[in-house]
């Protein structure tokens, strides 16, 4: 049977990013979170942390992770199957990885009544669309809103919609970079705005044009940052339109090929055996999501 003291300690470390962070949300010391670890370990015989800054989960700690997550969730269940057993305290806490432009843009109108209705809080983890299936893979989450497909073992995934992005630059910009017209061959050659090292959606935007290979950018890990930075005229940036319909209203940002804009997927991952609250999640993503994402073209 396992020790759920002892894995509730693993899920902190990871989910705080250490132990002494861990040890404040469960109320102990931290020397006491890392004796309930290496008890941990010394029960399954091998390593369930890398002890890095911030320490990671091994292999079996992932499956360990995986585990916790969907126990916490299938308790809830329970609790409101049998009232006795539902003790009063903090409403239930469900992880998330999302990408920043859905946090930036329709997240919070899309879930904030049903947090409401179910006395939900939520622990947002952002990573960009490409990666965010990572945090579920390493048992860090319930749930992921991400650009990738294909799911991990024991999740399941759906189509929530596309994001749309237009390439846009602020009028100063255009004036320096584009004064005899936008052309895709100048476009390559201006400076562009990237989310991070992780974000390829500029790259594979240039490749559609035909044009491959590196070019000169920033790096902006903000979604507001982001379309700050465009504003001011650093670079031109793949912005979701969600985002800009105003700037470009008051001709604050200018779209540079009108004709091209880009639709990037999004899935809803979640574990198979998450219990009535994932479920009921899903259900309620897949109704609302609609509103904002555009229907994904079928080439």
């Amino acid at each position: 049977m396992f020790d759920y003291k002892l894995l509730s300690a693993l899920a902190a470390v990871i989910e705080q990013a250490g132990f002494e962070r861990a040890a404040q949300v469960l109320g102990l010391s931290q020397s006491a979170v890392s004796q309930r670890i290496k008890l941990l370990e010394a029960r399954i015989g091998q390593p369930v942390l890398i002890r890095a800054t911030p320490p990671s989960p091994t292999e079996i700690g992932r499956r360990l992770l995986n585990h916790v997550q969907q126990v916490r969730l299938l308790e809830r269940d329970l609790q409101s199957q049998v009232p006795a057993l539902d003790e009063e305290g903090m409403p239930e806490r469900l992880r998330i990885a999302l990408n920043a432009d859905s946090l930036a843009t329709w997240w919070a109108a899309a879930v904030g009544d049903f947090c409401a209705e179910q006395h939900l809080l939520l622990d947002l983890v952002v990573e960009d669309q490409d990666v965010g299936l990572k945090r579920m893979r390493a048992g860090e989450v319930a749930g992921c809103v991400c650009g990738t497909e294909r799911p991990v073992a024991g999740a399941r995934c759906v189509l929530l919609g596309a994001m749309r992005y237009r390439a846009l630059a602020s009028p100063g910009f255009i004036a320096r970079h584009f004064a005899g017209g936008v052309s895709v061959a100048q476009l390559a050659r201006s400076p562009a705005l990237v989310f991070g090292p992780d974000d390829f959606l500029q790259h594979r935007y240039l490749a559609s044009l035909g044009v491959e290979g590196g070019f000169e950018h920033h790096l902006c890990p903000s979604s507001e940052g982001f379309l700050r930075l465009t504003e001011a005229g650093l670079g031109w940036g793949l912005v979701p339109e969600l985002q800009v319909r105003e700037q470009i209203r008051r001709g604050l940002l200018v779209e540079l090929l009108p004709d091209r804009p880009i639709d990037v997927p999004l899935y809803w991952h979640h574990w198979r055996n998450g219990g009535q609250l994932l479920t009921q999640l899903t259900d309620y993503l897949v109704k609302r999501a609609g509103e904002w994402l555009v229907p994904l073209a079928v080439e």
